[in-house]
């Protein structure tokens, strides 16, 4: 178990390549035609040498350095990768006959064929321009070909034997793969040991050759094999090391565009559309399509509305709160689909499953329920805790669910969909809220005493802890489970980076001191974010910059507990309050809907303090 403590972070960003498997074609030459480095034929006379920057000739020399203040041969370069990357061979060939530059030499193509044909002596000989048996020894399962050259060019903060570890570490995984177990503790004792890279990496690796089958190793070192994508990725982490001059990162025309994109919505407060912006125009966002009215007043509930949440589809809604019942509204009309009342108790939180069959809804009663959605009959009863049940989250799969308590025993528990239990987790504190990730890997949870836990959810085992300042009240993540979001007591709401458990941006503005109010990530590609407060109002930030872009009045009294962004409708959220109204917010007024009236508003109870 891999445990850590860590206080109160502060922000930082990281980014990485995506993955992509172009270039995977050997060198050849024929007719005068070589391969490029990204798979994409070119005119060549057959014999070149590497350049630092490519291939230039004196048709290019000719022309001035300069293209509206960019260097001309890096645009010319781009261009040819992407027309390659577009389809436009013939383009493609024109523009490197006429410009006398190509993409990348034939060392870089031809190291990039020998790390995806599996070359493991050549691709170290042409990566660090020496012989990898010359270099430490080692064990040659090569073709037997070797080149002496000065290498490519590296990075300048490149570490050439974590990089050789890189690749050796492939080579061993690969033997272990083709059960060559004998080839594979030379590999590990004569290549990788005495590079002195990370100790518990090697330790890892090498209680791999113990696990009874390759499909369980593979799992175990969370590898997809030589045949999956495990060298594709390879490459790319090799080519972070290495000099973009010499070996222009993939579909870098691309990237650029969408960076210029991502920095338009960046500025663009009100970004909301569900389609990408054009690259004809300078972006900006008309703050009259934003959801700033309120098109409809939903009030069936007999009191307070703790939780309210749209489901996947956004073809349903379901609210619950102190009445102890659940509605669920359709969407189309907002007219009411199912009344749940089987609670004896108030309902504090309810979550979708992934596929929008079921609900799962927590009680102060004590108790779990999980319900079908379309006839609204209750499915299972979870009667295993001993205080109010305060969360529950659905594993990516749907099979399963975990449920979170405030009890002293047994409080963190995954659950099978016939009810029974398939793991319980040893900890000692009450649970508070919690959430998996899109992708299945993480579990986040967070506790009455200031704690966030994040949980490797394939394995079980804690990653690691956060302590911060104050109590936190809820937490969401995001879609593409890099951040969380978590609800500060002391009137913040935080974004954290779920990888480098660093706080990436604080919101401010709202009030929160005494009740659980759960925020959430919010347009269409969650650049929003969203929370009620304690002065019966509605704040919405911009997720990039913090920026405060609208602070909404409606609900008449009392606390804002809950918000929901409809993941289907960009255009339309929810909020919840103490005043049991559920408000749809949308970007135009609808038409009232037959409503009964609530009757008189209860009181504050149970977990909705903090």
């Amino acid at each position: 178990m891999n445990k850590a403590m860590r206080l109160d972070p502060d922000s930082t960003s990281s980014n990485g390549p995506q993955h992509h498997a172009n270039g995977s074609s050997p060198t050849s030459q024929k007719n005068g035609i070589s391969t490029s480095a990204n798979g994409h034929s070119s005119p060549t006379n057959g014999h070149s040498s590497p350049h630092q920057n490519g291939f230039s000739t004196s048709i290019a020399r000719s022309k001035s350095s300069s293209f509206f203040g960019h260097d001309r041969e890096e645009v010319t370069r781009l261009l040819i990768q992407g027309l390659g990357d577009l389809g436009y061979h013939g383009a493609e060939s024109r523009l490197i006959h006429e410009s006398g530059y190509e993409v990348e030499s034939p060392a870089v193509a031809a190291f990039r064929n020998a790390i995806l044909q599996g070359q493991w002596s050549e691709a170290e000989s042409l990566l660090f321009g020496v012989d990898s048996e010359a270099d430490g020894g080692g064990v040659s399962i090569s073709n037997g070909h070797s080149h002496h050259f000065g290498g490519l060019k590296l990075a300048a903060n490149a570490n050439p034997d974590s990089m050789r570890f890189s690749v050796r570490e492939q080579k061993y995984l690969e033997l272990l793969e083709k059960t060559e177990t004998t080839t594979a503790i030379m590999v590990l004792r004569h290549e990788l040991q005495p590079l002195r890279q990370d100790v518990g990496r090697l330790d890892h690796l090498s209680s791999l050759m113990v696990c009874p089958t390759v499909e369980d190793m593979m799992r175990q070192a969370h590898w997809h094999g030589a045949l999956g994508n495990s060298r594709q990725t390879l490459l790319q982490e090799l080519s972070r090391s290495i000099s973009p001059s010499v070996m222009i990162p993939e579909h870098r025309l691309a990237v650029l565009l969408d960076q210029i994109k991502q920095s338009q919505i960046a500025k663009c407060l009100y970004h909301n559309p569900s389609t990408s912006p054009s690259l004809f125009t300078n972006h900006m966002c008309d703050r009259t399509q934003f959801p700033l009215q309120t098109a409809f007043e939903l009030n069936q509930s007999d009191g307070e509305v703790y939780v309210v949440e749209f489901s996947h589809n956004g073809q349903g809604l379901a609210a619950s709160g102190a009445d102890c019942a659940t509605v669920i509204y359709d969407t189309s009309t907002f007219q009411v689909r199912h009344t749940l009342r089987e609670h004896t108790a108030p309902i504090v939180y309810l979550t979708w499953s992934p596929d929008d069959t079921r609900l799962i809804t927590c009680s102060q009663d004590n108790k779990a329920r999980v319900w079908d959605a379309s006839t609204g009959m209750c499915l299972l009863q979870i009667d295993h805790h001993n205080q109010p049940v305060s969360t529950a989250c659905w594993a990516p799969d749907g099979e399963t669910f975990v449920t979170g308590s405030l009890d002293k025993q047994s409080q963190l528990c995954l659950w099978t969909l016939d009810g029974r239990p398939s793991y319980n987790w040893a900890i000692d504190y009450r649970v508070q809220d919690c959430a998996i990730s899109a992708d299945g890997q993480r579990m986040v949870t967070i506790s009455s005493e200031r704690q966030i836990f994040v949980y490797n959810f394939v394995t079980r085992e804690e990653e690691y802890s956060i302590l911060l300042r104050t109590k936190m009240t809820c937490l969401s993540i995001s879609r593409d489970s890099r951040y969380m979001l978590v609800n500060m007591a002391d009137n913040e709401v935080q974004l954290i980076d779920i990888e480098s458990a660093e706080i990436v941006r604080r919101f401010l503005g709202q009030k929160q001191e005494l009740f659980v109010i759960r925020s959430t990530f919010g347009g269409a590609d969650e650049n929003l974010i969203i929370s009620g407060s304690e002065d019966s109002k509605v704040y919405i930030w911009h997720k990039e910059n913090g920026t405060l872009i609208e602070t909404l009045e409606g609900h008449t009294r009392g606390c804002v507990n809950a918000v929901a962004w409809n993941p289907a409708d960009p255009s339309m959220f929810a909020s919840a309050g103490d005043d049991a109204i559920v408000r749809i917010w949308s970007k135009e007024t609808a038409p009232s809907l037959s409503r009964r009236k609530s009757s008189a508003p209860s009181s504050h109870r149970g977990s909705r303090y903090l």
